[in-house]
């Protein structure tokens, strides 16, 4: 029984060689030439570690000080990051031809450079969890926020990787918010730009496009969509603006859809539940779609309905 098993798994093992051999993406075999997820995951840990150096640690050091800690896990993450850099930069033009030497260098320097906007990253976190803590009266403290939303966590992430993005580091800062999509069912793209205190309440089901643009002190709900009109185009349309500007003071409702690169939402706007828009909205404006008739049926009584129509104050209605 076991020799037959043995010659049945030899026999696949010789079918799906033959099978790499067809020269296919999905046929390459050779190792270490493509980013490492599991690596990029734990950059990630260590960077957000840094960012909240009172709330998550290393747990692999045992003697804790602030100054040694945080030199620690630079030195890892700058260790880390460098390898994964140098390892997707050479699918850019302007590193073609440089050897492996070359490539970790200027792996080090962009990992260096991200660094260095640290700072600037962490200030942005801050203005999110104030947006946070004071939209939600659901929220006990901050630290809860920090611990246990999913918003801030993709929203951390995403700044983490707009700035490699901003660098022109690619693939990674694309795992890196599909990392934080898997977790939290929040898919922003690196691309995109977040303003300061911006606030995503529950999230489950949000898209925002590359090229979206968000302002300040936007709030978004579950389920919203800032995207494209159509991707028909495919390539042809990489670098064009092909998703909404939702200007400051902006809230969108739960199951709304902002699509096109042309559109804008107005400052000071509020977009209601499951509007579907395609075209700008003028600033200091609501928006929602028009009211269904709700209609009430009492059990055990006489066939009588109850048809009530809700009215709405001073909203522009998408039909």
């Amino acid at each position: 029984m076991a020799h037959r098993l043995e010659n049945d798994v030899n026999n696949l093992v010789e079918k799906l060689i033959e099978d790499y051999e067809h020269g296919r993406d999905i046929d390459v075999v050779e190792n270490f030439i493509h980013p490492n997820k599991e690596d990029i995951i734990k950059i990630i840990e260590q960077i957000r570690n840094i960012i909240f150096p009172g709330y998550f640690k290393n747990k692999s050091y045992r003697i804790y000080t602030v100054r040694n800690n945080l030199s620690m896990q630079l030195e890892d993450v700058v260790y880390n990051l460098s390898k994964q850099i140098a390892i997707v930069i050479k699918y850019l033009p302007q590193y073609a031809g440089k050897d492996e030497a070359e490539l970790l260098y200027e792996g080090e320097q962009l990992s260096l450079k991200f660094l260095d906007r640290l700072t600037k990253i962490r200030e942005l976190i801050q203005t999110d969890l104030d947006a946070a803590y004071e939209g939600d009266p659901a929220a006990f403290n901050k630290p809860e926020i920090i611990f246990s939303y999913p918003g801030l966590f993709a929203i951390m992430v995403n700044r983490i990787a707009h700035e490699l993005y901003l660098l022109g580091v690619p693939v990674l800062p694309r795992i890196m918010t599909e990392y934080a999509h898997t977790v939290t069912g929040i898919d922003i793209h690196p691309g995109a730009t977040l303003g300061r205190y911006f606030f995503i309440d529950h999230g489950t089901g949000i898209v925002v496009g590359e090229t979206a643009i968000i302002g300040d002190n936007v709030k978004i709900y579950q389920g919203v969509t800032i995207g494209a009109l159509s991707t028909r185009g495919g390539q042809k349309l990489n670098g064009k603006k092909r998703h909404p500007t939702i200007e400051d003071n902006v809230t969108i409702y739960a199951g709304a859809s902002i699509l096109g690169g042309e559109t804008v939402i107005g400052h000071d706007s509020v977009i209601g539940g499951n509007a579907f828009i395609t075209a700008s909205i003028p600033a200091n404006t609501r928006v929602s779609i028009k009211n269904l008739e709700l209609e009430y049926k009492q059990r055990n009584s006489a066939s009588r309905n109850t048809t009530e129509v809700f009215q709405s104050e001073e909203w522009y209605y998408i039909i």
